[in-house]
């Protein structure tokens, strides 16, 4: 009984000077480890007789229960020392400066998203948003898209859950949505590009399911097919950031407007990759074409007084054209490596006096 006593008095007290894990650990081995005392004590017991046994039994068990009770509670304590000691030595004074090198990279996205804007804002036009939730007739009916057309369908369109009146918002498949929007809620005349988010059903090399556009909207009561390409030559110049830029205007078939045309421009193909400007070759970059007569009656424009003309384009395509990159889905990868490999000093915004891509 007092070889128990003094036992349990000197583990508590090694175990109260115990100051790291390792010996916490050692201790514990030599307490209750199957070579430890309270073990061959415990052993013990078969070698009693059963009157001796039933009262030496109870107080070996409190033992043991006593120093791991008192072995857990240390090892808790020194856990929450050994953070906190870490904690301390790993902190980060915010207060000191900045790294002198820059460390952040602004995506090519974003970064060619401010360059078009740039652009076309010092043209004289204004940028208009809208949301990514749309209704059917935003995205389809008042863009004359009709109701047989395969851009409806569910292998192209991302529908939310059906209402309980049977109608269906969707994630919107094109910027033209802005386009019904500001010709609802303000008088023209309209002078807008509209940059943003759009998604389909379409993943490879050159598709993914969310995407960027941007479109360019004029409606007035004089504009013509010579303002639009004259619009958009001084894009493609002042975006490529080149002298002068060979296009030209091939018939095309876009609901929303006619006549429709697919722009191109003259390149050269060398491998994987492609020299703007010039050489033998062309490349289609964009559509555009005059808004349709049934657009503007869908907005509550009489066609006989107002007319206009439209154009989009995809910012993930033009991107990988501009600046050679050559998957689309590296977009999307989160690739610190990428991103400082492609990306944009954040300080070097895009100005069309002091250079868009420097």
């Amino acid at each position: 009984m007092q070889d128990i006593e003094k036992l349990e008095q000197e583990l508590l007290e090694e175990i109260g000077n115990v100051t790291d894990l390792d010996a916490l650990e050692s201790l514990r081995i030599s307490a209750l480890g199957k070579k430890g005392s309270i073990s061959v004590m415990m052993r013990g017991l078969g070698q009693m007789d059963p009157t001796e046994r039933q009262e030496v039994a109870p107080k070996l068990n409190k033992l043991k229960t006593t120093v791991g009770n008192a072995i857990d509670e240390a090892k808790s304590g020194l856990h929450a020392a050994a953070l906190d000691a870490k904690l301390l030595q790993e902190k980060i004074d915010i207060t000191l400066p900045a790294r002198p090198e820059p460390m952040g990279r602004i995506h090519p996205i974003s970064q060619v998203m401010d360059e078009i804007t740039e652009i076309f804002a010092g043209m004289g036009f204004n940028i208009a948003e809208g949301p990514d939730i749309e209704n059917d007739f935003n995205n389809f009916t008042a863009l004359n898209i009709p109701p047989e057309h395969p851009a409806r369908q569910m292998h192209d369109t991302f529908y939310l859950p059906e209402k309980e009146d049977g109608s269906r918002q969707l994630l919107r498949t094109h910027t033209s949505t802005v386009q019904i929007r500001t010709m609802l809620s303000q008088k023209p005349p309209h002078r807008i590009v509209v940059p943003g988010r759009t998604f389909r059903s379409d993943s490879d090399q050159t598709h993914t399911p969310m995407f960027h556009q941007i479109e360019g909207l004029v409606i007035d009561k004089i504009s013509h097919m010579g303002h639009l390409k004259g619009v958009l030559a001084e894009f493609c110049k002042a975006f490529f950031e080149l002298e002068e830029v060979t296009m030209r205007f091939r018939p095309s078939y876009f609901p929303f407007t006619e006549p429709s045309a697919e722009m191109d421009i003259r390149c050269t193909f060398a491998g994987d990759h492609v020299k703007v400007g010039e050489g033998d070759d062309w490349l289609e970059i964009l559509g555009c074409g005059m808004v349709n007569p049934r657009v503007l009656e869908h907005c509550g424009l009489d066609p006989a007084e107002y007319q206009g003309f439209a154009w989009g384009m995809g910012i993930d395509r033009i991107a990988m054209l501009k600046y050679g990159i050559p998957d689309l889905r590296a977009f999307f990868d989160s690739d610190l490596r990428w991103l400082k490999h492609y990306g944009f000093v954040p300080l070097d915004v895009p100005t069309l006096g002091g250079g868009l891509s420097r």
